[in-house]
């Protein structure tokens, strides 16, 4: 970040943290989409990253006072959701299971189709598929080494970064991060498709199984319609993105820029409204 951009990000904080409501307003717009697609990684369903983000962007806001410019404003948010969904006592359903990537393989070979789903709407629904399925395998994860992987291989942070986020050395993170890429780069190569061609799964072969089990609603996509940030990835854009990289991380990477839902966003506003929030006491 250049001297002058810090020097904005200061003027823009110091402004929210005096009780400007445009500022503050500022600071949530700027943060929204980032921690959201935060949430959603760590969470799995849009539903759990709403309110997660709802919680990490309140948290945010009630300590932006204490923020000394120490890491950019993004990487400090960062570091407050991280720790909180670190912690979150709601598990996913995979959690809850304690799956492995064994069972996880398992099931994807059960029920795989012969042939292509060619159905109503066959590009959306395997698009839905591939991107639910790159979401479930992260929950084969532990917390640690997934929010590790999603700083790092995901979000493209540096090391020094998401080790200041995750409040350990840059060495610990390093050995973490790899961990969580030879665990998932070892399941993407002996099941996915999409990595290796070589390997048993289909997106297009799981479409009708998905949705008889439930894990794929074709009425309401969770993911191929989910609304994207104004001028970032589409679905199909970072599909195009994902074939021309054919590397394993590009699978877990290739979702679109999802934008956080403008009802938790709304909900925030008026919060700040209310006159009951302490940021503008």
């Amino acid at each position: 970040m250049s001297m002058e951009a810090q020097a904005e990000e200061q003027a823009l904080v110091g402004r929210a943290v005096a009780g400007e409501r445009d500022a503050i307003a500022e600071v949530v717009r700027l943060l929204q989409d980032p921690l959201y697609r935060l949430a959603l990684r760590m969470v799995w369903r849009p539903a759990e990253a709403e309110d997660a983000t709802q919680e990490i962007l309140l948290r945010v806001l009630g300590n932006l006072a204490t923020w000394r410019a120490e890491a950019k404003l993004l990487t400090w948010a960062y570091r407050i959701g991280v720790n909180y969904l670190l912690n979150l006592k709601r598990q996913t359903p995979q959690e809850a299971a304690e799956l492995s990537f064994d069972a996880y393989r398992d099931g994807l070979a059960d029920g795989l189709a012969e042939a292509d789903y060619r159905g109503p709407e066959a590009t959306l629904l395997t698009a839905e598929v591939r991107l639910n399925c790159s979401q479930a395998m992260l929950q084969c994860l532990g917390r640690d080494e997934r929010v590790a992987f999603v700083l790092g291989d995901v979000f493209e942070l540096t090391s020094v970064d998401a080790a200041w986020i995750l409040d350990i050395t840059p060495a610990a993170y390093r050995k973490r991060l790899e961990r969580a890429k030879n665990r998932l780069g070892n399941f993407l190569t002996a099941t996915c498709g999409v990595a290796n061609p070589e390997a048993f799964c289909r997106c297009s072969r799981r479409v009708d199984k998905a949705v008889a089990l439930g894990r794929v609603d074709a009425r309401k996509l969770a993911f191929a319609r989910h609304p994207v940030a104004p001028g970032g990835r589409t679905a199909e854009q970072a599909e195009q993105q994902m074939a021309r990289l054919h590397d394993a991380a590009a699978v877990l990477r290739a979702h679109p820029d999802y934008a956080a839902p403008q009802a938790k966003m709304d909900a925030i506003a008026g919060l700040l409204h209310s006159g009951r929030f302490p940021l503008l006491d």
